[in-house]
């Protein structure tokens, strides 16, 4: 790889410390839970689900920071607002490897996420989150019927563009495509490394991690050997829209019982 030929993923990026590392994975997490604290419970306040806080908080934390961060970096080595050099593991692959590699990728977050999950986080929260105020939880399926028809199709459109698809293609570049590189030098657990600090960076869902961390370690470690972004970006991108479909089919009247 040369600086002629940015789609292929370099193998010389400059290496992060692992201080630095750690601080550029978690302070944007950091800022999301600051912000979510603060406006969830006035989303509540305003009869919204408390998760409403959490999907505005990527339109105006997450998404600056993050990509504001890449573009200051690519001002700095470019001269312009370019991610030329800072974005990497761009490297193309033939349409098929993405169906072949992606499906199973979505099918085992499925897996995770639908069957492991809800016992996993269960005996989490009951052992060390037990204090947590209900509103951290995000959207409680077992008390939807107190929000109107209108407040769950703003929490469904949030979702769907910004959780399921402008917040996945950012993290991505960030974690992925930039942080995950600066990495490298630390061989085939450099993506462990990564997914743990990403998984970490989710402070308003502590309770999650352990089930996050076995459903990303696979995509995690496939993009890396692939040296492509754009394989998680879809992956990622389909299984929070996935999630967001649900609330979307609250919205529009569909209920359970």
């Amino acid at each position: 790889m040369t600086e002629n030929n940015p789609i292929q993923a370099e193998t010389n990026a400059e290496q992060h410390s692992l201080v630095q590392s750690i601080t550029l994975h978690l302070l944007p997490g950091v800022f999301i839970l600051i912000f979510y604290t603060i406006t969830a419970p006035l989303m509540e306040g305003l009869g919204h689900p408390p998760g409403t806080a959490l999907f505005i908080a990527i339109g105006v934390i997450l998404i600056p920071f993050e990509l504001g961060y890449l573009l200051y970096q690519g001002k700095k080595r470019n001269g312009t607002f370019s991610l030329k050099g800072i974005v990497l593991y761009r490297e193309p692959m033939p349409w098929w490897q993405y169906i072949l590699l992606g499906l199973p990728l979505f099918l085992w977050l499925g897996v995770a996420f639908m069957i492991l999950a809800p016992p996993i986080d269960e005996v989490i929260i009951n052992s060390l989150f037990s204090w947590v105020p209900d509103w951290f939880f995000l959207f409680d399926m077992d008390t939807v019927d107190q929000y109107s028809q209108g407040a769950l199709l703003v929490v469904a459109i949030l979702s769907l563009t910004l959780n399921g698809i402008a917040g996945p293609v950012v993290e991505e570049m960030y974690f992925r495509g930039y942080l995950l590189p600066r990495l490298s030098r630390f061989g085939a657990w450099a993506p462990l490394i990564n997914t743990l600090l990403f998984s970490l960076y989710h402070f308003f869902t502590p309770w999650q991690n352990v089930t996050r961390i076995i459903a990303l370690i696979p995509m995690v470690y496939v993009g890396w050997w692939k040296k492509n972004i754009y394989l998680g970006m879809i992956v990622h991108c389909l299984a929070n829209t996935f999630s967001a479909i649900g609330v979307l089919a609250l919205a529009l009247g569909l209920r359970p019982g």
